[in-house]
């Protein structure tokens, strides 16, 4: 008897889970709450606007905010129409330090990016939004900036990006 009731009960939770997974379609695995009809997403060029130019800073950001709404979500992205847009503009991008030693030399400097996204919902336009993302990362005075450039965009541009995300999809 024991057997058959363990059997049940995994029966049971394996359909539980199957429904609550397949559900809606409203849910994902990353908390992204997306509508059902919801199919297409594109995204404008980032173009890089602000005073400093770092060279690869729209490209890697404008690829990085495509390819984690294709692996976080199951819109497809598109270069036509679609049901979300992304489009914006870098505003910001600047070092500075933060962090002075006792002997009045720097120890630590900012790196500190800014990103105007505008995100248009073509299915509910009360979601529409322009909004500032500002992200930094710092590193020692000691690096020369060149050197740690790259490194330093990718980590700033991912924690912009989950937040555009977050704002987006998780409605955080």
């Amino acid at each position: 008897m024991p057997k058959i009731f363990n059997k049940k009960v995994i029966l049971i939770i394996a359909a539980g889970m199957f429904l609550l997974h397949s559900g809606c379609g409203f849910y994902s695995h990353t908390g992204a709450s997306i509508p059902p009809d919801a199919k297409t997403f594109s995204v404008s060029y980032i173009a890089n606007t602000a005073s400093i130019v770092a060279p690869t800073l729209s490209q890697t950001f404008t690829e990085k905010l495509k390819t984690k709404i294709l692996n976080e979500t199951q819109l497809k992205l598109t270069t036509g129409e679609s049901d979300f847009h992304f489009s914006g503009k870098i505003i910001d991008y600047k070092t500075a330090p933060v962090a002075v030693q006792s002997n009045s030399v720097n120890a630590i400097n900012r790196l500190t990016i800014s990103i105007e996204i505008t995100f248009e919902n073509r299915l509910d336009e009360k979601k529409n939004f322009t909004e500032t993302f500002t992200g930094f990362d710092d590193y020692s005075a000691t690096q020369n900036l060149s050197a740690v450039e790259n490194e330093l965009i990718n980590k700033v541009s991912e924690n912009i990006i989950q937040n555009i995300f977050n704002k987006t999809f998780v409605n955080w």
